[in-house]
């Protein structure tokens, strides 16, 4: 019995190799979150294997968080959009 549909963790870890973002974050149900999160090494995206970390379960607090702010607006869940987390470089 799957409590999450496939389709959910094949778009979010999709999005996630076409971008050059290094999370991403699919809101199934205020629940349920799917995390696909690109391993990075220094900060820095390594070139030729992609190694992706994935997260089927409860939201932690700053997902609660945002939860709290879709509910408040009367987004309907699944959310539409997956949410992102960009790569910070830093330049020494």
């Amino acid at each position: 019995m799957l409590l999450y549909p496939d389709k959910f963790v094949g778009e979010t870890v999709n999005f996630l190799v076409d971008t050059s973002s290094r999370k991403a974050t699919k809101y199934v149900s205020d629940k349920l979150v799917i995390n696909a999160t690109r391993r990075t090494y220094g900060k820095k995206i390594v070139k030729g294997n992609i190694e992706v970390v994935l997260k089927i379960g409860k939201p932690n607090y700053q997902e609660r968080q945002f939860i709290k702010l879709l509910k408040k607006s009367k987004e309907p869940f699944p959310v539409k959009n997956i949410v992102t987390q960009p790569l910070i470089s830093t330049k020494k």
